[in-house]
């Protein structure tokens, strides 16, 4: 550690709170990552970071530097979110409650009772440590999170740390009060369940084969497509087994017939009139939507390819604020 950060250290723990704050500064956004990941929220992963920060600052006089303050305030931040977990349960998409329509479902309404996965801003995170498996971006995608809410939360927790994190086992026991066999065992039934859930390419790796401009190409094509009501040419840009979803709304659809007759029945042909602003989420491209003016939804788009094989629209203003837009858009 270095000289100024063992001032603010001991500053800190002589109960100065700015000093406390320029200490974990540096390490809120993968903090605030680890959380989201954990907990498949972003207000979720907001109240857990606050809330573990607190912990920290209340229990700093306890951190005896054995480890790095890094590996401390993960400790906390995990354990802060194993709790969470333990006490709200996992989060889902609608393709985990129940079959695909065959058909647009006209009035379907916001399924109660459901903790819904949320998505996550932007995806521009620290560089993973070299032990770790996953690249930082790879694992805050989408279908990623998604795979780790089935997970029981000591599970999720020692594949994120190992795999993602780059901790090792013996250090993982430490900071989920554990043994090392437990970790093991634990790491043994998350990759397996996750290697079942999650895609075998990430995000990550299409985007670098497609590059910057054609990727510019597929999400220009699909707001405009969406703004001119064009349903053939939204088409155009999907695979053939494509699947929407529209959480908190139970149903969604898979395959090209359906996905069709829904967006020609709704989306593009009872609604209103859209405007679209392009955001990244989860590490992916994303589309803020807005309808008549109003924010609508976060449509996060998932390639295969250079054709969309997955839509996600997390509905409902409440997620556009973390993005950085307004709840309303002039024409």
């Amino acid at each position: 550690m270095t000289d100024t950060r063992t001032g603010d250290l001991d500053r800190a723990r002589d109960g100065d709170d700015e000093a406390f704050t320029r200490l974990v500064g540096s390490l809120r956004r993968e903090l605030h990552a680890h959380c989201y990941r954990m907990l498949g929220s972003t207000h979720d992963a907001d109240d857990a970071l606050q809330d573990a920060l607190l912990r920290a600052w209340r229990g700093l006089a306890g951190f005896e530097s054995r480890s790095s303050l890094r590996s401390w305030l993960y400790t906390v931040a995990t354990r802060t979110c194993l709790d969470a977990v333990e006490a709200r349960g996992r989060r889902a998409l609608p393709v985990d409650l129940g079959p695909a329509s065959a058909r647009a479902v006209l009035g379907d309404v916001p399924l109660d009772g459901v903790a819904w996965l949320g998505p996550y801003p932007g995806g521009e995170l620290p560089r993973a440590h070299p032990a770790a498996r996953y690249e930082q971006r790879e694992a805050i995608e989408l279908a990623f999170v998604a795979a780790l809410q089935h997970l029981p939360g000591n599970q999720r927790a020692a594949l994120l740390l190992v795999e993602v994190l780059g901790f090792p086992p013996a250090e993982i026991a430490e900071i989920m009060a554990t043994s090392t066999a437990s970790v093991n065992s634990a790491l043994q039934r998350a990759r397996a369940i996750v290697a079942r859930k999650a895609p075998d390419h990430s995000q990550q790796r299409t985007l670098r084969k497609l590059g910057d401009a054609r990727l510019r190409e597929i999400v220009t094509g699909y707001s405009a497509a969406l703004e001119r009501g064009d349903v053939d040419g939204l088409v155009a840009l999907l695979t053939e087994d494509v699947t929407w979803s529209m959480p908190p709304l139970p149903h969604w659809y898979r395959g090209l017939d359906a996905v069709t007759d829904f967006a020609a029945r709704v989306p593009l042909g009872s609604c209103g009139s859209w405007r679209t602003a392009a955001v990244t989420a989860n590490g992916q491209a994303a589309v803020g939507q807005y309808l008549d003016g109003r924010a609508w939804a976060i449509t996060v788009l998932t390639l295969r390819g250079a054709r969309i094989s997955e839509l996600t629209s997390f509905l409902g203003a409440g997620h556009f604020a973390a993005f950085g837009l307004p709840a309303r858009m002039g024409s």
